[in-house]
């Protein structure tokens, strides 16, 4: 009887072992690559939320800057940010938050900068839409109409559609094209929908002011054109 049992312990022993110079190595190569995924995962993530971490201390940093007034201070958290952090939400925060201190202190091309940084960089779509909007309103602020223009021209997330379409029409406007911005204004009108409150009820003032009905399709009110 025990010798039976010595000869299938053996046999399974023999099939194991067949079994193991067979496949053993791919076994072991598969492990290895499973664990390696799995081990750059956590490290992934974890270099992530450190990454955030530590520029969410430099976005503070900013903050409290902007607070006191300190450019410089503010300027340098922002280098630090976009060298060390530039793929960040953070970062991109950063920027808007110091191109609007860097515009107040009468700092227009390091603001521009800034936020032409945010538009291009920023890691999300709604931030780089926002760095976008503002920067064309600057543009439009130094009568630079041709680069807000070509600012605005850029493709925005659909809930932006209509305040890019509306910043097109003043800036339009602006330079007397009339008729275009009242298709701008239009856009804007119907893309805002009834749920937009004042805003949408401010657009319509514009048509209004360039003789469109905007509830009317674009008819004309009768208004100078």
């Amino acid at each position: 009887m025990a010798t039976n049992l010595d000869l299938e312990e053996q046999e399974q022993l023999d099939a194991l072992k067949h079994f193991w110079n067979r496949w053993g190595n791919l076994i072991t190569w598969l492990l290895i690559a499973v664990l390696a995924a799995y081990t750059a995962w956590t490290g992934w993530q974890y270099w992530e939320r450190r990454q955030a971490g530590l520029a969410a201390v430099l976005y503070d940093e900013i903050g409290r800057s902007a607070q006191a007034g300190d450019i410089a201070r503010v300027e340098r958290a922002l280098a630090d940010m976009k060298g060390k952090y530039g793929g960040t939400a953070y970062a991109a925060q950063g920027a808007l938050l110091a191109a609007k201190l860097l515009h107040d202190k009468d700092k227009p091309a390091e603001a521009k900068a800034a936020l032409a940084w945010a538009a291009e960089k920023a890691p999300g779509d709604g931030l780089k839409a926002v760095a976008r909007l503002r920067l064309a309103s600057l543009h439009t602020g130094d009568k630079a109409y041709d680069e807000a223009l070509k600012t605005l021209s850029a493709s925005f997330p659909e809930p932006f559609v209509p305040l890019a379409a509306d910043r097109r029409g003043d800036v339009l406007l602006l330079q007397g094209k009339r008729a275009e911005a009242a298709v701008e204004f239009g856009k804007a009108y119907q893309g805002l929908g009834a749920d937009a409150g004042d805003y949408r009820r401010l657009v319509g003032i514009k048509l209004n002011a360039l003789g469109i009905d905007p509830e009317a399709g674009g008819t004309r009110t009768g208004a100078a054109s």
